[in-house]
């Protein structure tokens, strides 16, 4: 029995109706509140009500869409009234209106039982209203070209992956709708963490810089923190933030098995997590050795991971991986596996796992395709430490080096567990 079956069904809907288009209103309120100068259109009355006019149009019409239509034009007219007004003040700003027209959509949608949609579209278009400085703020810090970088590459996944065959070819398996797909999450991923990046970049410190990157590329950061190292003067800083971007690495692991294999997230994902929050605090505290550390980061700028370039190399790179981690299987079994996994890690730990995921079952089993990829990443921590020592030459590159061989000694131990799964 539903807690409100003793509730008319109407009853519930304007309830859901007022509180969504109230949340809108209130957050229309405070923005008129802020500038009393500006012609300002609704509030927490005027949103309810409009709300109300398009449930109740949405009931009376019966399911009609000719008089649902009429009503949002006549909502659409009085909207008019109020912009014209902002343009003759010299406000051409036209949210406002555009949110009222969304909460008469809310109504009608209530009333036709799309509950989850109408909330959802309330809820977005308030964080869209309150993030206005910020998206401002983005957008002056997003280059041209990433957005047009970011539009073909939308273009190209929106065309490209539903005519992709979703079938497996060759003696391999390879399965060009899948491996687009893998390409799409990563670089997403990817993409997340660039946006932050760029977002914070005035305001970002070390370790910040080592959190976000560490979405985006652990190599990438241990190599531009070593670079700046000296200019920093703050060894523990430099190598308590290298090791936190490298315990990322694991989270950002653990996401694309959750994504692609539940299986060996299932077998990962706890030590995973483990290994994330280890880094996280020993880097956290290793860095607090440094008293006065400088307020900015190093002004690395990433590389944007949607160009098309950056994703068929990445394409090419987890079909070669996948087809020398299938022929290895084969040919060697696990011995061979683990041999490929502390090679190919050294380079980059993604697309050898990637090619994992869809390696395993078969003909990679379950727990040496999981003790392959623990490798790999141990491997890849390694690398970096051997990467930090070479190009800082100081006290931040023997600290760093140390933290990240303790955390691949680490980042080995669940191997005994898995032997025994």
């Amino acid at each position: 029995m539903s807690y409100f079956d003793w509730l008319p069904r109407e009853a519930v809907e304007i309830t859901l109706v007022l509180s969504l288009a109230f949340l809108v209103g209130l957050e229309r309120e405070e923005h008129k509140a802020g500038d009393e100068r500006r012609v300002a259109f609704g509030g927490v009355r005027t949103f309810p009500l409009i709300g109300l006019i398009g449930y109740a149009l949405a009931l009376l019409s019966g399911g009609e869409l000719l008089p649902q239509a009429l009503g949002f034009l006549a909502i659409a007219g009085f909207l008019m009234l109020t912009y014209r007004q902002k343009l003759g003040a010299g406000q051409p700003g036209i949210t406002s209106e555009m949110a009222g027209l969304l909460t008469y959509l809310v109504g009608a949608l209530v009333q036709h039982g799309d509950y989850w949609i109408a909330t959802t579209l309330s809820v977005v278009s308030v964080v869209l209203l309150e993030l206005k400085s910020a998206l401002e703020r983005l957008t002056a810090r997003i280059e041209p070209d990433d957005i047009l970088t970011f539009a073909k590459f939308l273009l190209l996944t929106a065309v490209a992956l539903p005519l992709l065959p979703d079938a497996e070819y060759t003696a391999f398996r390879i399965n060009p709708n899948r491996t687009w797909l893998i390409v799409v999450a990563v670089s997403g991923i990817s993409y997340g963490s660039y946006v932050l990046q760029r977002l914070t970049r005035l305001h970002r410190g070390v370790l910040l810089t080592a959190l976000l990157g560490g979405t985006y590329s652990s190599t990438a950061v241990t190599v531009s923190l070593a670079r700046q190292s000296a200019s920093l003067g703050r060894p523990r800083l430099v190598a308590g933030a290298t090791l936190i971007a490298s315990g990322v690495m694991y989270l950002r692991l653990a996401l694309l098995l959750l994504l692609f294999n539940r299986a060996l997230f299932d077998l990962l994902g706890l030590p995973f997590g483990l290994l994330a929050a280890a880094a996280a605090g020993v880097g956290w505290y290793w860095s607090r050795g440094d008293a006065g550390a400088p307020a900015a980061a190093p002004p690395a700028s990433p590389k944007n991971p949607l160009e098309l370039g950056t994703a068929f190399v990445f394409a090419a790179l987890f079909v070669g991986m996948l087809v020398a981690t299938r022929y290895v299987a084969e040919q060697l079994g696990p011995s061979g596996i683990f041999g490929l996994a502390a090679v190919l890690g050294i380079a980059d730990v993604d697309p050898f796992t990637m090619g994992l995921t869809q390696s395993s079952p078969v003909p990679t089993p379950l727990h040496v395709a999981a003790a392959g990829i623990l490798i790999a990443a141990s491997s890849n921590n390694v690398a970096k430490g051997c990467y930090a020592f070479a190009l800082s030459r100081d006290a931040a590159g023997r600290q760093a080096l140390a933290l990240l061989l303790a955390l691949a000694a680490l980042g080995l131990a669940p191997l005994a567990f898995i032997a025994r799964s």
